[in-house]
């Protein structure tokens, strides 16, 4: 079987985005441009998989780890001579060479694929691909002989009146034969006047040969479009949303407005979970189905079952189990964790806690640092005061527990099963099991298992 190898160019500096960030490292739709096209060389099952780097290497190393080997281009002399790093690594391991840049999101899996078909099939010396387009883009144009051969690239700054004229234009993407492009890289003349090295001239070098060429031209430019500058980001950004949004639509999401929709591609969403406007869902969040979320919903990291009710509320790695309504205006932090059926209402704030299933946590709320059993109730303005200026301390709130409304309970502190506290009360002390207790210092009026006619307080 006919083994691939990938090399993606990333050694620019990428002055153009004004940013102290590599190029390749910015991020776009939950994770930086290089992954998008990493990803794409590993759905091909390209092996091995080299990156060029050069400026911002140490950070792009620490970001990409091993999922890539590296080739280091200490001086950026043009894109043959940065190929002509990755030999080493790849020379005698694989038939075809994959040349990608890595700051081209939106190129389809399926084009790549596509073009190393071609080149597995005619076994031409190299495949390119090209683009049908009238905006010129800045990129090069493909020259064809008579017979409709590619002949040439000529590039901008030498093209002559007559190859201005020609809307095919060379996107930087080639699939070469491995042996072709080891034998003939390192003949590449530096072009004048900077002296660089351009992988363009490959196609002249084949044909000298008497080496076919083959194209597969397309005709979407947004696919090939590369990113230069924070317009191009964005604009690539808007490109890769509509076909995630798409894909969810399609396996059976609602998505009332796409168009104010922002869903990272990491996101998973159940069948029959409605997605209202102005809703972002990012990073490894995954949601159940029949769901619905938002409007006005920023969700990250976050795992949400069967049956929720998300309005208009913020969740950050968080765990919600199935059928919670929660909202609006809710927030839930790290380590929060709603269990089934809780209702959690407008203003509440959960960190570090867990709450019990078919608890009511009412509006105005804060707990943290906590575990509150099954069946509780916490009134309006519950907190849970959980910092004493120097460590988080705990709040333990048993099963079947009602908390008044304006409570305030002084961490480290625990309330027992079935106990009560009444409104307004500041809890400095454990409450026993099944115990009343109010106040500000709260204190014990009785045991409710007691007969409340025996009660002489």
């Amino acid at each position: 079987m006919s083994k691939l190898a990938a090399v993606i160019l990333a050694a620019g500096q990428g002055t153009r985005m004004k940013s102290s960030l590599p190029k390749v490292l910015h991020p776009i739709c939950g994770k930086p441009l290089i992954n998008w096209t990493l990803d794409s060389a590993r759905a091909l099952g390209a092996d091995p998989i080299v990156l060029v780097i050069g400026h911002g290497s140490d950070a792009v190393r620490a970001a990409i780890g091993e999922e890539a080997c590296y080739a280091f281009q200490e001086q950026r002399l043009g894109t043959g001579h940065a190929v002509l790093q990755a030999r080493e690594q790849t020379v005698g391991r694989s038939d075809e060479v994959l040349v990608l840049y890595g700051d081209m999101p939106c190129l389809r899996p399926e084009t790549l694929a596509q073009l190393v078909e071609i080149q597995r099939t005619r076994r031409s010396a190299m495949t390119l691909l090209s683009v049908n387009s009238a905006d010129s883009m800045g990129f090069g144009r493909v020259v064809r002989a008579a017979d409709g051969r590619a002949q040439a690239i000529v590039e901008e700054a030498a093209a002559t009146p007559e190859i201005m004229a020609l809307t095919e234009l060379n996107c930087g993407v080639y699939c070469f034969d491995a042996d072709f492009l080891w034998r003939t890289v390192g003949n590449i003349t530096p072009t004048l006047p900077k002296n660089e090295y351009y992988l363009t001239d490959m196609v002249e070098l084949a044909v000298a040969q008497g080496l076919p060429v083959e194209v597969l031209m397309i005709d979407d430019v947004a696919e090939v479009q590369g990113v230069n500058t924070r317009v191009h980001l964005a604009n690539s950004a808007v490109t890769l949303r509509e076909r995630i949004n798409m894909r969810h639509q399609l396996n059976g999401v609602t998505l009332e407005d796409p168009k104010t929709t922002y869903i990272d591609d990491a996101v998973v969403i159940g069948e029959d979970t409605v997605i209202r406007a102005n809703t972002h869902l990012e990073g490894a969040t995954r949601i159940g189905r029949g769901c619905i979320i938002g409007p006005n919903c920023m969700i990250s990291d976050t795992t949400i079952a069967d049956g929720c009710a998300i309005i208009a509320s913020m969740l950050e790695s968080a765990q919600v189990d199935e059928d919670v309504h929660m909202g609006p205006f809710g927030h839930l932090r790290p380590g929060a964790h709603l269990g089934p059926r809780v209702k959690m209402g407008n203003f509440g704030e959960v960190k570090n806690a867990t709450i019990g299933a078919d608890s009511y946590m009412s509006h105005f709320s804060y707990v943290g640092d906590a575990s509150v059993g099954e069946r509780a109730n916490l009134g309006a303005g519950t907190v849970t005061c959980n910092f004493n200026g120097k460590t988080k301390n705990r709040t333990e709130i048993g099963a079947d527990a009602f908390i008044g409304s304006g409570s305030l309970l002084i961490a480290p502190v625990s309330v027992g099963e079935g106990s009560v506290v009444g409104a307004g009360s500041i809890v400095t002390h454990d409450v026993p099991d099944h115990t009343l207790a109010y106040g500000s210092p709260a204190r014990i009026k009785r045991s409710l298992t007691d007969d409340p006619d025996d009660d002489q307080s």
